[in-house]
C-alpha cells in the first residue's frame, strides 16, 4: 500500500511531464506493432511462394513517383491520419497485441504496396496515358492545319522560291481559298520551323498526283530575272514559239524548270499589253482631261439634299425600268443562238485560240473574240444596233461609239482596221484617227477607250489563203 500510494503520489507530483512520456511510449508501441504486422505478412507471403515453387519478385520502392491522388484516396488518407491521432491520445492503441488483426488503413497500405506479386502493378498506367497523348498529338496537328491544302503548300513554296517576297506571293498567287498576308506568313514560318507541321505537309505533298504537281508548277510566279530576259524581246518584232524555245535553251538556269515556250509567249504578250518591255514607254495622261475619282465626286455631293422621303413617282419609274430590263434579258436569252461572237471567261484551263475556221483572235483581259469572217465590226451593241464584236463585254464601254471600227482581211492576207468612231484607236501606241486605217500585225496591241486587246493571227490559215490567192492571180 505504501508503494502504491507512493507511486500515485509520484504520479501526482510529475504532472504533465509524465503524461508526455506516456504519449510518446504509446506512439512507439503503435509503430512497433505495425512493423511487426507488416513483417508477419511478408513472412507468410515468402512461405507461400516457396511452397508453390515460385521466386518472389524483387521489392522496389516507388516513393520517387509522385502520382496525383484521387478524391476518395485524399478523404481516406485524411480519415486515417485523424483516427491514428485520436487512438494515440486516448491510449487504446498500446493495448493491442502483436498478434491482433491489422486495421483497415494498414490493410490498404499493404494491398497498395508495389511488391505484391499476385495483382498487376499499376506502374505502366502512366506510360499508357502518355502513349495515348502522344498518339493524339498528330491528330490535333492535322485538325489545326485548317484550310491549307497540300496543293497550296506546294504553290506557296514554289512562289516564294521564285520571288523571295511573301507580299508578292499574297497578291499574285491564287490559292484554293482566300488567305490574308498574316496567314501566308504564319504558314511559311510553320513550314520552316515547326517540325511536326513540316513533316505532315511533306508527306501530303508526296502523295499528290504527278499531273496535279505539273499543274501547280505551271502557276508559279515569274521571277525578276525571267521578266528581265523576256523584256529584251522587242515589241515590234514578231516572236514565234521557236524564239522562246531558243531563249529557254540559252538560259536554262534563269528560267523555272516547268516553263514552256508557250507559257513564255503568253507572259511576253501580257508584258507587252501593259507596256513593260524595254523598248516601250508609258504615255502620260492628256493634260486637258481632268480625271475625277470617286472620292472627289463624293466630296461634291451635298449631304443636306439627300433625304429619305418616299417618292411614289420614282418608285413607279423604277418598277417600269425593272420590267423593261427583264424583258430585254429575256430577248437576249432567246437570241443567244444567233450570236456570232464566242466569249470565253478566263479560267485556269483555257481552250485553244485557233481552229480551222478562226482567222484571228482579239483577246482581252476578260473575254476573247473570234474572227471567223473576212470583215467584222467593233463597237457597243444596243437594242437597235447589232454588231459583230460587242466591246461592252470586256469592261466599261460608255465612251465607245456604237460603230467604232471595222477589221478587214485583204486577199493578200493582210489585216486592216478602219476607225469609224469619234475617239481614236491606238495600235501599238500609235493613234488612228476617225476615217483612217492601219495595218494590223500579229501580237498588235489594240487600245480603244482604255480597253486593251491583243490581236493574234492564225498564221497557218492565212498562209493557205495567200497560197490560194497566188494560184488564182496568174489565171
Amino acid at each position: 500500500m505504501t508503494r502504491g500510494t507512493g507511486r500515485t503520489a509520484q504520479r501526482g507530483r510529475s504532472g504533465p511531464d509524465s503524461q508526455g512520456l506516456l504519449d510518446s511510449s504509446l506512439m512507439a508501441s503503435g509503430t512497433a506493432s505495425r512493423s511487426e504486422d507488416e513483417e508477419s505478412l511478408a513472412g507468410q507471403k515468402r512461405a507461400s511462394s516457396q511452397a508453390l515453387g515460385t521466386i518472389p519478385k524483387r521489392r522496389s520502392s516507388s516513393r520517387f513517383i509522385k502520382r496525383k491522388k484521387f478524391d476518395d484516396e485524399l478523404v481516406e488518407s485524411s480519415l486515417a491520419k485523424s483516427s491514428t491521432r485520436a487512438k494515440g491520445a486516448s491510449g487504446v492503441e498500446p493495448g493491442r497485441c502483436s498478434g491482433s488483426e491489422p486495421s483497415s488503413s494498414e490493410k490498404k497500405k499493404v494491398s497498395k504496396a508495389p511488391s505484391t506479386p499476385v495483382p498487376p502493378s499499376p506502374a505502366p498506367t502512366p506510360g499508357l496515358t502518355k502513349r495515348v497523348k502522344k498518339s493524339k498529338q498528330p491528330l490535333q496537328v492535322t485538325k489545326d492545319l485548317g484550310r491549307w491544302k497540300p496543293a497550296d503548300d506546294l504553290l506557296l513554296i514554289n512562289s516564294v522560291l521564285q520571288t523571295n517576297d511573301l507580299t508578292s506571293v499574297h497578291l499574285g498567287v491564287k490559292f484554293s481559298c482566300r488567305f490574308t498576308l498574316r496567314e501566308v506568313q504564319e504558314r511559311w514560318y510553320a513550314l520552316l520551323y515547326d517540325p511536326v507541321i513540316s513533316k505532315l505537309a511533306c508527306q501530303a505533298m508526296r502523295q499528290l498526283h504527278p499531273e496535279a504537281i505539273a499543274a501547280i508548277q505551271s502557276k508559279a510566279l515569274f521571277s525578276k530575272a525571267e521578266e528581265q530576259l523576256l523584256s529584251k524581246v522587242g515589241s515590234t518584232s514578231q516572236p514565234t514559239l521557236e524564239t522562246f524555245q531558243d531563249l529557254l535553251h540559252r538560259h536554262p538556269d534563269a528560267f523555272y524548270l516547268a516553263r514552256t515556250a508557250k507559257a513564255l509567249q503568253a507572259h511576253w504578250q501580257l508584258m507587252k499589253q501593259y507596256y513593260l518591255l524595254e523598248d516601250q514607254t508609258v504615255q502620260p495622261l492628256p493634260k486637258g482631261d481632268q480625271v475625277l475619282n470617286f472620292s472627289d465626286a463624293e466630296d461634291l455631293i451635298d449631304d443636306s439634299k439627300l433625304k429619305d422621303m418616299r417618292d411614289e413617282v420614282l418608285e413607279h419609274e423604277l418598277t417600269v425600268a425593272d420590267r423593261r430590263q427583264k424583258r430585254e434579258i429575256r430577248q437576249l436569252e432567246q437570241e443567244l443562238h444567233k450570236w456570232q461572237v464566242l466569249v470565253d471567261s478566263i479560267t485556269g484551263m483555257s481552250s485553244p485560240d485557233f481552229d480551222n475556221q478562226t482567222l484571228a483572235v482579239l483577246r482581252g483581259r476578260m473575254v476573247r473574240y473570234l474572227m471567223r469572217s473576212r470583215e467584222i465590226t467593233l463597237g457597243r451593241a444596243t437594242k437597235d444596233n447589232q454588231i459583230d464584236v460587242d466591246l461592252s463585254l470586256e469592261g466599261p464601254a460608255w465612251k465607245i461609239s456604237r460603230k467604232q471600227g471595222v477589221i478587214k482581211l485583204k486577199n493578200n492576207g493582210d489585216f486592216f482596221i478602219a476607225n469609224e468612231g469619234r475617239r481614236p484607236i491606238y495600235i501599238d501606241g500609235r493613234p488612228v484617227l476617225c476615217g483612217s486605217k492601219w495595218r494590223l500585225s500579229n501580237n498588235s496591241v489594240v487600245e480603244i477607250a482604255s480597253l486593251r486587246f491583243v490581236f493574234l493571227i492564225n498564221q497557218d490559215l492565212i498562209a493557205l489563203i495567200r497560197a490560194e490567192a497566188a494560184k488564182i492571180t496568174p489565171q
